[in-house]
């Protein structure tokens, strides 16, 4: 069995830069898409009253797959997991701040379902495998072995406008302490 580590992120990553490619959404709407979650039930963050922490991720890998080759020289492809586990350990910080938290990729519902098993989610991850959300923003994404794959970016939305976008994301483990701080001293 394969005992890499995800949780741990090399030093070594080459990291992203700002393409341009998210400039056009901060102030926009989010679309009334409604996506698969993980509990069950079908969630519409565009219809979401407060403020929604949604972070966009490429796909949480599982420790007992095979290695993803070349997946490391992508810029910003690794960190799925120390970013949702950010997410995880600081779920209660953000809920202080009157945030919902939810994660959102191109996987499954039942490769999601896995890792909220695994990795002891307290929030939902919602399954945009048709990409209707991402092409609706007009998200970023990138290709790996023919699996299209949504780069990671970080909305913050208010009442359904988006008012913060962090992008490019790196490193993902520390994203969740960057939309804290933009949150405590911003008015979402």
């Amino acid at each position: 069995m394969n005992t890499r580590n995800l949780l741990v992120l090399p030093d070594d990553l080459p990291v992203p830069e700002d393409d341009g490619a998210c400039a056009h959404l901060e102030g926009t709407d989010m679309p009334a898409i409604a996506l698969a979650s993980t509990s069950g039930a079908k969630i519409n963050i565009g219809l979401k009253s407060g403020i929604s922490v949604v972070y966009f991720y490429p796909m949480t890998g599982r420790p007992d797959a095979p290695p993803m080759i070349g997946w490391n020289e992508i810029p910003g492809a690794r960190g799925c997991t120390p970013q949702s586990c950010s997410f995880r350990d600081h779920h209660a910080d953000l809920l202080e701040l009157g945030a919902n938290v939810y994660g959102v990729s191109s996987q499954t519902t039942e490769d999601q379902k896995e890792a909220v098993q695994r990795l002891h989610l307290p929030f939902e991850l919602l399954s945009d495998s048709n990409f209707e959300l991402a092409t609706a923003l007009r998200l970023p994404t990138f290709t790996y072995n023919s699996l299209r794959l949504i780069k990671r970016i970080t909305l913050i939305i208010n009442n359904g406008s988006i008012r913060k976008v962090f992008y490019p994301v790196f490193p993902s483990n520390e994203n969740a302490a960057n939309v804290i701080a933009w949150l405590q001293n911003n008015d979402a």
